[in-house]
Formats: C-alpha cells, structure tokens, sequence
C-alpha cells in the first residue's frame, strides 16, 4: 500500500558493528592490588568440639564441688548454685558453634587480622615487623583432633593474639611463613 505524501518516513535502524568475543576486563580495587589474602579464614570446625569438651568439664567441676558442699555441710543454696552452673554451662554449650564460627583470621600485606566475637566483637591488627614469638599449643583434646592454636607475641600485650583450631599441618605452614615475614619486616627498622 502506496504511504500518503507528507508522512514521515522510519529510516531502518543501522546494524550494530559485530563485535569478536573478548572476555570483559574488571579493573581491580587498587587496595586489592596489594592484599595478598583477600578472604577471611575460619579456624576448623573440629573446634566446637574442643570448646564443648572444655566447658563440659568444667560443669562437671564445679556441679560436683557444689554437691559435695551440699553433702558435706547441707546449705541449702548449694544445689541451687549447682542448678543455675548446669543451666548456665548449658547454655553455653549451645552457644559454642556460633562463636566458634565468629572467630577469624585474615593475612594482609603488612598486618594479620584477627577477629572474634558473637555480641562483643574485637579485631586486632598484628603488624608482621612487630611479631616477637610464634608459639604453637596443642592441648589433649585438640591433639587427638589434629588441631593446634597459634600464638602470636608482640611487644604490646594487648595485641597478643591466640588463633585457634587451626589444623596441625597449617599451623606449621603458617608459622613458618610469618616468621619469614616478620624477618623481612623487622630488616627495614
């Protein structure tokens, strides 16, 4: 059908150039650049077990030491007390996997960052020049789980940092590669 005169006329749409197939390239943040460990570690999940061993025998303590109190001098608030440490171990018994899963580490250019904590939360920066000691603990229980805690010593107290639940093998690989780190840092002071 023939268009009346006068009315516009629709160009047809030009092709889009064929563009080849070339991968996207994402430019990095610039501090991601210098971050050699990006993602924040987790110590092993073996841990909880740890955690709740201890605590279960510390209930057993203290239960027991308050019902010999109560067999030996009959107070009456000894088996209350025994109660509300049961109730209270208890509790955190349940709260064990949650605050183990809080605690984590996290290797940076300069520093390594430790964190821990379900409702008061702390962080703490050891920078590697500052590392005086690198002690590996293993007690009974964590011994026979394969697990070992990492200490790390520096001159200021308060950034003394105990990473634990970290299996034996990596324990020896991270000290070693902090140590070699630290060395390198302290070189330039």
């Amino acid at each position: 059908m023939p268009e009346p005169e006068g009315a516009p006329v629709e160009a047809p749409e030009p092709a889009a150039p064929a563009v080849p197939d070339v991968p996207a390239v994402v430019e990095a943040a610039p501090d991601a650049a210098h971050v050699p460990d990006v993602e924040w570690r987790r110590v092993s999940p073996k841990y909880i077990v740890v955690e709740v061993v201890g605590s279960l025998i510390g209930m057993v303590v203290f239960v027991g030491a308050l019902v010999v109190v109560h067999l030996l001098w009959q107070p009456w608030w000894a088996l209350w007390a025994a109660g509300a440490v049961a109730l209270v171990s208890l509790i955190g018994i349940a709260l064990e996997p949650r605050r183990v899963r809080s605690i984590g580490y996290r290797l940076r250019e300069d520093d390594l960052l430790f964190r821990r904590g379900i409702m008061f939360q702390r962080q703490v920066a050891v920078p590697y020049g500052r590392m005086q000691l690198i002690d590996i603990t293993r007690g009974p229980v964590a011994r026979a789980l394969g697990l070992a805690e990492l200490k790390f010593v520096t001159a200021a107290a308060s950034t003394a940092v105990t990473v634990p639940g970290i299996p034996m093998e990596e324990a020896d690989r991270l000290r070693d590669e902090l140590v070699a780190l630290a060395e390198t840092r302290r070189a330039g002071l």
